[in-house]
């Protein structure tokens, strides 16, 4: 059963007439976690806000639990929770302020669904007494999601949920989102890190308002159709640019303290090393790169 269902969709901006979605379609299953990654500005927060019926679409038609965004926006409201990219909660009002306002919105109260945020709740409850503003970043996206899921809703949309958050925070963050999956909540995210596409059931990989690929993570760097190899030498900057020249190179470009880099046609490891070190490199290694959703991405892109 899908949990979300989008055919088509396009959201076009100003007098420019900007494409910030274009002819984007996918569907998450029931107690999917479902991730959409990409860079700042490849559309994810609109498609976002288009869900959320914070925005009309331009074209194609989308659902949320067989709802129409356009025709049933006041029902979605009351069956999604929303966790924006910007921390967006009410920062003059206490952690237990805010939890019970967002109870009171959604007709019902902290106790009712507290087991549901029992787990994200002791982890700020110390400071149920501080004021929002005056949290952590870590501790404002745990009250942004206790808030987001107080009425118990059947699908959870997180905007970039980890961005600016310690590594400490984002690990525990994902830890909530798996046992929130257990209890059958869909959740759709979207990010910039390409280390949590990991983490998610299913990814769409989008850049410009397109989407590029969709599939499992392991899918999609199985279907990666080159043989990669990481490229090491003492200068990072000469090595880049005698890898853009050397004349059987099919792609190259920098990964952490390698170069990635693939051929046009058959390997040959011993003929890029002696290139490499007749161009004045020295301490040159080639080995065998492990793909990433990364590597992926970027082939994609071209």
């Amino acid at each position: 059963m899908h949990s979300v269902i989008v055919s088509h969709l396009t959201k076009i901006y100003g007098k420019e007439k900007k494409v910030a979605v274009d002819d984007v379609s996918f569907s998450v299953d029931k107690g999917e976690i479902f991730g959409l990654i990409g860079a700042d500005g490849a559309g994810k927060t609109t498609i976002f806000r288009v869900l959320t019926t914070l925005l009309l679409p331009d074209g194609g038609s989308a659902s949320v639990g067989g709802l129409d965004v356009v025709k049933d926006f006041e029902q979605i409201r009351q069956t999604i929770g929303y966790m924006p990219g910007k921390f967006s909660l009410y920062q003059d009002l206490t952690v237990e302020e805010n939890l019970s306002f967002f109870a009171t919105l959604f007709g019902t109260t902290v106790a009712e669904n507290y087991e549901l945020i029992k787990d994200i709740y002791v982890q700020i409850a110390p400071f149920k007494n501080r004021r929002a503003g005056k949290l952590s970043g870590g501790m404002k996206q745990k009250l942004a999601l206790c808030c987001a899921l107080i009425h118990k809703p059947n699908v959870l949309f997180l905007d970039e949920p980890t961005t600016g958050v310690d590594p400490v925070s984002r690990k525990e963050f994902w830890e909530m989102l798996k046992r929130l999956k257990e209890q059958d909540i869909t959740i759709l995210l979207s990010t910039t890190y390409m280390d949590e596409a990991n983490l998610c059931d299913r990814i769409a990989l989008i850049q410009e308002g397109k989407i590029l690929s969709i599939d499992t993570p392991a899918n999609i760097i199985k279907s990666y159709p080159d043989v990669l190899f990481a490229v090491k030498a003492t200068n990072m900057h000469q090595l880049l640019q005698q890898l853009l020249r050397y004349p059987e190179r099919l792609s190259s470009y920098a990964f952490g303290e390698f170069a990635h880099f693939s051929f046009k046609g058959t390997p040959d490891t011993d003929g890029l090393v002696t290139y490499l070190e007749q161009h004045g490199l020295k301490e040159v290694m080639v080995k065998t790169a492990d793909i990433t959703i990364e590597d992926s991405f970027i082939k994609l892109l071209g």
